[in-house]
Parts: C-alpha cells; structure tokens; sequence
C-alpha cells in the first residue's frame, strides 16, 4: 500500500451543465508538497473544497489521510477538518481579536481544559516562525494583505494539522510580498515537513515549492509529474503558461 495522504480516483464535478473536472486523478504523498496549476476557473478551488467535504463529487473516490471519505457524512468531516486546515486566501480572520488571539483561536474551540503556558508559547512560537511578532497585539485591520496572509497561515498551523492546504497564497499581494510568503512557505516545508496543497497561478511559487505539479487545463489533468518535468515539457499550453509567467512576473496580482 501507497503512502498516498491525499487521491483523487477518476473524479467529475459539474455545476448545473457546466463540467469543472472530468476525470480527474492524482495523489499526494505524506510530507510532499503538491501544487495545483490552471487557468483561472478551472476547478482549483474545487479540488480543496472537495478534499475538505464542502462539495461532493459526481463521480470517482477521494482519499484524505488515507481514507476513502467520499460518502462521509458532515460530522466525520469535522475532525479530518482538524487534521487539514486550508488558508482561505481572503484570511477570513476575526476583526476583533488581535493577531495572537486570532492565531490561539483553533486551541481555544474545542472546550477542553487548555494549559495556557503551553498554548501561549505555541502561539509565540507561530508568530515568530511566520515573522508577524511585531503585529502581536494589533488588529487585522491595521496590518497589509500580506502579513495578514502570513497570520492566517499561523491559525491554521495552531492545532498542529497533518496537512495545509493552501488557496492562491500570492494573489492579490504585491511581488515583494508574494515573494516573501513564498519564502514562508518554503520555510514552513522546510521545518515541519508537512503535506501541502498550494493552489496557484504563480509559476514562481511553484517552482519554489513543488515536489509535484499538477496542471489542470479543461478540467483535466493535463501534467502530473515534478517541476523539471515539467519546465522540460514541449506541450505547447504549458510552456506558453510558463513563458507569459517569466515575462510578466507582476501580473497576477491583478487576476
């Protein structure tokens, strides 16, 4: 048996008429880190929300953790929601809290007895791993898109998950952000060997993080292979993907 932590076996999904994935199959190994390439609108997100249970699919089996959680109800979800978090890419923290209490937010839901001393150190550990210390007592409100991002990633590292599963971490950021967040995430890699999902169109991230890539395109998986694959690769779409990404490195902060 495969250490497979995430597949997807022949999986379709369709809105009304409109198919998003046809047949679409892949998996992830514990630890690796897989990004997930296409287009805008062509099901990326859709890959997450299915992995998570917010959608279901039409057709095929979808493994987490290494089990088969196709016909899983809502309450099963709820714990594999523990072991799999996903960093939203609006951050979807709380504009009340600060940024150490959004980040001790996970650690507090669950209404166990918490030992504090421990939850507090985890959360100044996170902080300083992220390099958003500085902003510990400050509001959401008050701090760029970017460092945002970078607490968002913090909470969902909390509760110590299994796997991240992070949705476009560079839009919307400017390059030097973008950059920067990559370089978080590699760092976060790195340290805690974790099994990632990046979802993006930033070929720059990708080719930073990618143990793996897989390219979607017409709701297929057009590439499934490592990053000299496919930078080596001569289909036409991919290496047009790629070259329109090397020419214009700033742009995809706008899409």
């Amino acid at each position: 048996m495969h250490n497979h932590y995430f597949e997807f076996r022949s999986v379709f999904k369709s809105f009304d008429d409109h198919a998003v994935l046809r047949d679409v199959s892949f998996h992830i190994e514990q630890g690796e880190t897989a990004v997930i390439m296409g287009r805008s609108g062509v099901g990326k997100s859709v890959l997450l929300k299915l992995l998570l249970g917010f959608l279901k699919p039409d057709q095929g089996r979808i493994i987490v953790a290494g089990q088969d959680v196709t016909d899983w109800t809502e309450k099963q979800f709820a714990e594999i929601r523990r072991r799999v978090t996903m960093v939203f890419q609006s951050g979807a923290l709380f504009d009340s809290l600060t940024v150490a209490e959004n980040v001790a937010f996970p650690l507090t839901v669950d209404g166990g007895r918490r030992d504090e001393a421990k939850d507090e150190k985890r959360v100044r550990e996170l902080l300083e791993m992220l390099e958003v210390s500085p902003f510990a007592d400050r509001l959401p409100d008050d701090l760029s898109t970017g460092s945002k991002r970078a607490v968002a990633i913090a909470r969902a590292l909390a509760e110590n998950p299994d796997a991240i599963l992070y949705d476009e971490p560079t839009t919307m950021v400017d390059p030097l952000m973008a950059v920067h967040i990559g370089d978080l995430i590699l760092k976060l890699k790195q340290t805690l060997h974790k099994t990632a999902i990046v979802v993006t169109h930033d070929t720059h991230l990708a080719k930073k993080l990618a143990d793996r890539i897989i390219f979607l395109q017409e709701g297929r998986v057009s590439f499934f292979g490592t990053w000299p694959e496919f930078a080596a690769s001569k289909d036409p779409f991919l290496h047009n993907f790629l070259l329109q990404d090397e020419l214009i490195p700033a742009l995809d902060a706008s899409v």
